[in-house]
This record gives C-alpha cells, structure tokens and sequence, in this order.
C-alpha cells in the first residue's frame, strides 16, 4: 500500500547524491516528495536549505521532512533553529526509530558522507515507519514545545 505522507527533503552538496538516490526511493514507495535542493555539486550554505524544509514542515505544508549534508550536523542545528522542528541526526536503524518513538522527531537529518546509500535507506524506512509512542514521552515533547515558546 502506497503512503501519501508529503515528505520535504533538502541537501548541500555534500548531501546531494545521498539525496538524489533518497528522493528515487521515496518517490518509488509511493510518497508526495518536495525536493527543495541543491541541484548540483557546486558548494552551497547548508542553511539555506535546513531553513526551507524546517519552515515548511513546521507550517504543517509537509509531514516530514529529510535534509542531508556531509555529516547531518550542521543541517540539524540549522533546523532546530526553527520553533516546532525536532530534528535529530541519526546514522543507524535504532536511533532512527527511538527518535520518532520517543521524541516524535519531524525531520531526519542525515550524513552524505558519512553513510553508504544501503544504510541510509533503511534508516529513512525504518525512520518513516515508526510512529510517536507518545505517554511519557509526550509529557517531555510537551516541554520542549514550551522551552521555544520562552525563547519568543
């Protein structure tokens, strides 16, 4: 069965293949993907790009989103500048699946060079497969909501 679930996803050059074989995927398993760049291997500023999905998702335009740079450090940063993003950078399967589960993350952030494409892969899937558990773990987003409302 197809997902409909409108998925963001943006890079710098050091994400951009990573992306490209990222997007094919999702586009394949039947997601909505935006794919809101870069284009190319010419150097770029990663925050560009964090700032256009992380809006964008944090509008509720799209339900998750995807960034991608050379270690998914500076894309995670640069989105949780932007209140009512939770984006956690994750290089393997568990973490992946304890962010969404447990933190209820909205953007997974990624290193273009730091992970193969076979790895990367199963960490989206299992990333986009797992719901927030929510109970305790609601409690404790509750209250990262409001440590950015006081930073208003």
């Amino acid at each position: 069965m197809a997902d409909t679930r409108k998925i963001a996803v943006g890079a710098d050059h050091g994400g951009y293949e990573l992306k490209g074989v990222i997007v094919e995927h999702l586009r394949q398993s039947g997601y909505v993907v935006q794919d809101f760049g870069t284009h190319g291997l010419e150097s770029v500023d990663y925050p560009d790009y964090a700032y256009q999905v992380a809006r964008a998702v944090a509008a509720g335009e799209y339900d998750l989103g995807i960034l991608i740079c050379g270690t998914g450090i500076g894309m995670s940063i640069a989105a949780n500048k932007i209140v009512g993003v939770r984006a956690a950078v994750c290089g393997d399967t568990y973490s992946a699946r304890m962010s969404r589960l447990h933190n209820n993350a909205n953007i997974l952030c990624l290193g273009g060079r730091v992970l193969g494409p076979g790895l990367a892969l199963d960490i989206v899937d299992v990333w986009l497969r797992t719901e927030f558990e929510g109970g305790r773990h609601a409690r404790r987003v509750e209250k990262i909501r409001q440590m950015e409302a006081s930073r208003r």
